[in-house]
């Protein structure tokens, strides 16, 4: 909804009425609005762009190839940059190969190709990289839960230093206990994001696992100004927004009532037969829920 001047002096004076600072309701009067994106390839760009996203989210290994040498990877920079829809983020981050928590963490090794990861993200202007990486976190069977939950943390306060004067931010994402046993609500990521207590490393909400654990978007209004990126699919068959007809427009609230300007990524299913079609019905079923 636009905000025309009437609306912002009484939206204002009403708040200031009720105890509120003129500087959080300006914010709330103008805040920004949400991006609406998709997990896909950049050779999709121009296809997606048409049907009404905003941005792409990518992989990792696909995109930033952190295994190549920085002078075979040097070419591909300029032809991401000229990507007809920017590439807002990056997720399957840590490669399972790599372990964050038990008896045998490889924190030096990951940390080296996650750093590599993150350089080129800059490179590009990415400004996001999703640590959901399930395998790579997960709690062996047997190991103490305090221990390995400290162990992740320090990781992630390791690899905030290391990319501090970076221009990215990574977003710790929870993943529901099917897929892990580590980080499995926005809320738990609360105690995450303020333990490891960096500026560069802050917290994702994904609407399919807040949805999987049972979390509603109260959870999101808790984190607030923590959750940098968000994920979307509907909770049947994890499938695209508008699939089954589920509504979702309560974590869409959610986020405008902490004022949230980031991006929504669709990370799901999509139909094997009128593809650009699914992609309209998922944009159009978004900004009414958000509406």
């Amino acid at each position: 909804m636009k905000t025309n001047r009437r609306t912002f002096v009484k939206t204002i004076a009403a708040a200031t009425l009720a105890g509120g600072s003129g500087a959080a309701l300006a914010r709330t009067a103008c805040a920004g609005s949400i991006k609406l994106g998709i997990c896909s390839s950049p050779n999709r760009a121009e296809k997606l762009k048409a049907a009404g996203f905003e941005f792409i989210e990518c992989g990792v290994g696909g995109l930033l190839k952190p295994d190549m040498p920085d002078a075979d990877f040097a070419p591909e920079i300029e032809a991401l940059k000229a990507c007809a829809l920017p590439i807002r983020s990056c997720n399957g981050f840590i490669p399972g190969k790599f372990r964050l928590t038990g008896p045998d963490t490889t924190h030096d090794e990951a940390l080296a190709y996650a750093v590599t990861a993150c350089r080129r993200a800059e490179a590009i202007g990415i400004p996001h990289i999703v640590l959901g990486s399930g395998a790579a976190r997960k709690i062996p069977d047997g190991f103490d839960t305090v221990k390995a939950k400290a162990q992740f943390i320090e990781f992630c306060q390791k690899l905030g230093e290391r990319i501090k004067d970076l221009k990215l931010t990574i977003v710790l994402e929870p993943l529901n206990k099917g897929e892990t046993n580590i980080l499995n609500s926005v809320t738990e990521g609360i105690s995450y994001v303020d333990g490891i207590r960096h500026p560069r490393v802050q917290l994702l909400a994904d609407f399919y696992h807040m949805l999987k654990e049972s979390e509603g978007p109260e959870a999101i209004r808790q984190a607030g100004r923590r959750i940098r990126h968000c994920h979307i699919a509907e909770l049947e068959g994890r499938k695209a927004p508008g699939t089954k007809g589920e509504d979702l427009s309560g974590y869409f609230k959610a986020l405008k009532d902490i004022n949230y300007n980031g991006g929504v990524s669709c990370e799901c299913g999509w139909p094997k037969e009128n593809l650009e079609e699914a992609w309209k019905k998922a944009v159009q079923i978004m900004r009414s829920q958000m509406a």
